[in-house]
Formats: C-alpha cells, structure tokens, sequence
C-alpha cells in the first residue's frame, strides 16, 4: 500500500500560518513513511509567538466567561466531526493502537466538554463572612496571562487540551509546543481550534526540539509553563522559572508505577489489571506499571498466568484494531528498554520472558520483558524509569511491606491495589506516595474530571487536567464596604491624630 503524501507543516503565531521544511515525523511503525515535514522554530518565532500572545491577552481576559466557553462548545462539534481522522493520524505518528487513540481524541473532547460546562457553572470566586457586617468580602480567580503549554508525544491530543482548555477558558492566552515526535497531530488540533472562531493571538503554535522549549521557557513574557514529560525536563524547566518573576510551573513528570496484588485479590482480575497497566501503549505512559507487587502466596501462580497472558499480545500494525498495541515511539526508545533489559540481567533478576531475536528493522517493535526479583534498594531496574514493555514482579509477605516497596523509588505518581478488603483499600490509600490510586483497577485510565498528577520526583503539587485551574489563576481578595464610616478588623482603631476612634 502506497503510504499517503506527508503533511505540510505549520506554525501559528498571530493567526498566521507559517510553512518550512525543517524536520520529519516518521511513523514508527515503518520508519521509511514520513508523515509530514514542519518548521523548527527560530528564537525570534519564539519570541513572536509569545508576544502574539500576550497582545491577544487583554481582549480575551475581558471576553465573558461564558462566551469563551462556547468557543469551546464550537471545538467540541468539530472534534466530534474528525474523531476518526484524528485517531488514524495519532496512530501514523506515534504508534499507539488506533482503539486506544480513538479513545485518546474522546478524553481530549471530554476535557472540552467539562470546560464548556463549567463555564456557567464553575466556581471562579465565593462570597466570605466579614467581621464587619457592613462589609462584603469576596475572593476571585484572575488569570495569569500568557501559557506556554509543553507536551509529550505519547499523549499528543488528550494532555494539550487538558492544559490548553482550563488555561483558555480562564482567560490566559497560550503557546502550545508539542513534542517533535508527534507535530501532525498537534498541528491538526491547533487547525480545530482556529476553526472553533478562537481569536487570533490566543492560541499560537511553534515546534521544535528541546531548544525550541528552552526558549519558551526563558521568555520572561511567559506568566504559566504547563509541562508534562521527563523528570529531566521538568526539572530544567523549574530551575529556570525560578529566576522570573510572576512565573508558575505546572509539572507533571515521571512515574515508577505498581500494582499490589494482595492475597484476598480476585485472580483473574489482578492478572488483566498487572497486564493493562504494564503493556498497554507498549508501556509507554507516565502511569505505566513497571513493578507488580505481588503477595508471597499468590507470586508463582501470578507470575505463570501472567507470562502466559503477556506471550499472547499482539504487538503490531497501530492501525489494526486486533493488536493489542504498536510499537515504541522510536529506535532510541528501543535501545532505551533494550539496555534496561540487559541491566535486569546483570543485576541477577530472574528473567521469565524476554523479546525474540534482534529489534524489528523497519520499525520499533519490541515485545514484553518480564522477569522476577525480590525488593533490593540496590536494583537499579526497580527504581528507575524505563518507559517500555519491561516489568519485575516482586513478592511481598505483608501489606506494610508491599507499601513500603511501592515507596521505596523517587517518584510517586500512579498505584493501584487489587483486594477485597476495605481496610487494605484504606491502608493502601493513606500509606502509599501517589498522586492518582485505584482500586480492583489498573493503574491507567485517567478521567479529565480529576486532579492528573504526583509527588516526588512526579509532580510538584500542580496537577493537571480539572485541577490546573489552581495553576493558570490566582486567588485576589475584595473588599467592599457598604458603611458610610470606616470600620477594621481585629479592632483595630480608626482615630487619626491620636483622637478617639
């Protein structure tokens, strides 16, 4: 089959579109496709994009509230027109099954529905008693300015409108950079919004590699950064904000994820919810399981039924609905697993299943590696990152244990436990380091309507989705005083000159 033409590239700075051909999106599915060719973006582009931005600041900051969420009714109709488009495209560009981009393009028109609803109905202030009953005392939600949004590839529709929709709606203008691995589908989304009527200036879209984000991240005119990827990133991200004033950062990072599977567990459901969060998207998601944290009397009858359920999945063609995922995003991705596979192996873990024969050529297929461990602080496979389809299964003898192995990384960001007993649920909930938990489910499936976020080395307190509002706002005080004289709190005297008050 003929490959389809490549995309041309745009940016969009202003409510102009630019064209260049600087870089390639290649589908890891068959590296020989290009699936389109963009523009890198210049220092000056940078520059220009936020500046495009914070000139459109003011005209939308006083746009009614309720009027920008219609634009967001507007992006919703157009998203719901394209569903199909867009997850074909995202899975050519990035790898991921087409079932679950499907799904991925619904999260992101969740997340547009949500802001459209809470438009009229979400609460931006409240009312506060005053001591003095002649006063009334109010807090509001005022919007920061401009937003530069940074997101990853392997969520490239759903995390932007997490961070572009709670951003807008507020009132903030934004410069979306996208990752580099996946600028056709940011390109697409940015396409829907200029079709949506978003006036020209809120909404502006530069790509690029790291360079193209440290510029943006530099740019004192930038009020929010909204990141979501690498700790590494993240963390270059915050040293350099904390030199600017009037700058917040939202940082949503790494994750090293696990699933407890407790000795009252339902089996066949802790084997589907191990397997879920292990391998789906080729185990390419911050909230990914790389550790099952398995009860010492269930470990060896998990560990077979597991091994036997992980040779059975399909990793394929993105673009047929009957594999159970694609590949890896790219070969650098491959030789990332591939080297942490070989350090299980000379770190003496017991390997239960391992990929057959060298990587795929044409593409960035690799299948499941799982092997067996016990809880060793020195292990660097269970501690660090690996962004693969790589799992250690770990027994544990009691559930102090289990959560102080979960604990036991510098990250903290997604767990699950599969039990019966509501007193475990309850341990597990209080005693673990996390920022999302489930219960009997895996350690996937986010909902937009929820906090998206961690702890550690995961997240620094500002989580995504519904809760980014707490980010892209700040809380003023106002006061009115309905008296025709003065009156403080706390007593405080009135007199002037020393007089009575």
């Amino acid at each position: 089959m003929a490959h389809p033409l490549p995309i041309p590239g745009r940016s969009f700075i202003g409510g102009e579109w630019h064209a260049r051909e600087d870089f390639t999106s290649l589908n890891p599915a068959n590296l020989s496709e290009v699936v389109g060719t963009f523009p890198a973006a210049t220092p000056a582009e940078v520059s220009a994009a936020v500046e495009a931005a914070r000139a459109a600041f003011p005209g939308w900051r006083r746009t009614s509230r309720i009027l920008r969420a219609e634009a967001f009714d507007r992006l919703a109709q157009l998203i719901k027109r394209d569903t199909d488009a867009l997850a074909t495209l995202m899975a050519r560009e990035c790898g991921k099954n087409v079932t679950e981009c499907r799904a991925e393009v619904v999260e992101g028109l969740h997340m547009v529905q949500y802001v459209f609803g809470t438009g009229r109905t979400g609460v931006y202030g409240e009312v506060v008693a005053s001591e003095i009953a002649e006063k009334d005392a109010f807090t509001r939600r005022k919007p920061w300015g401009v937003v530069a949004v940074v997101t990853p590839w392997n969520f490239p529709f759903a995390v932007p409108l997490w961070m572009l929709g709670p951003s807008l709606l507020e009132g903030n203008t934004c410069v979306f950079k996208p990752s580099e691995e996946t600028p056709a589908i940011a390109l697409k989304l940015v396409e829907l919004f200029a079709q949506a009527g978003f006036p020209a200036g809120t909404v502006n879209l530069v790509h690029g590699r790291g360079d193209v984000g440290e510029a943006l991240v530099k740019n004192p005119g930038v009020n929010v950064v909204c990141f979501t990827g690498s700790y590494a990133v993240g963390e270059r991200i915050q040293q350099v904000s904390a030199t600017i004033p009037n700058r917040i950062v939202a940082a949503e990072m790494g994750g090293k994820n696990a699933v407890i599977v407790c000795d009252d567990a339902r089996f066949d459901l802790a084997v589907n919810a191990g397997i879920l969060s292990a391998f789906k998207t080729t185990g390419q998601r911050c909230v990914s399981a790389s550790r099952i944290i398995v009860h010492e009397s269930l470990v060896e009858r998990y560990a077979k039924a597991f091994v036997d359920t992980a040779k059975r999945l399909q990793f394929g063609d993105p673009l047929d609905a009957k594999n159970f995922a694609g590949p890896l995003v790219n070969r650098k991705g491959v030789e990332k697993v591939l080297s942490y596979n070989a350090l299980a192996k000379s770190e003496g873990v017991e390997v239960l299943l391992a990929p057959d024969g060298p990587p795929d050529a044409k593409g960035c297929f690799l299948t499941p590696f799982v092997y067996r461990t016990e809880a060793k602080p020195s292990l660097r496979v269970t501690h660090e990152e690996v962004f693969g389809p790589h799992v250690a299964l770990i027994p544990f003898k009691t559930d102090e244990e289990a959560a102080a192995i979960y604990n036991d990384t510098e990250y903290g960001l997604s767990m699950a436990v599969i039990t019966e007993s509501y007193r475990r649920m309850r341990f597990f909930r209080d005693e673990c380091e996390y920022g999302m938990g489930y219960v009997n489910l895996p350690s996937i499936g986010a909902e937009v309507h929820l906090p998206f976020g961690g702890v550690k080395k995961s997240g620094n307190g500002h989580p995504s989705a519904a809760a980014l509002v707490e980010a892209v706002t700040h809380k003023t005080a106002w006061t009115v005083n309905h008296g025709t004289d003065i009156k403080m709190a706390q007593g405080l005297t009135t007199a002037i000159d020393g007089g009575p008050a």
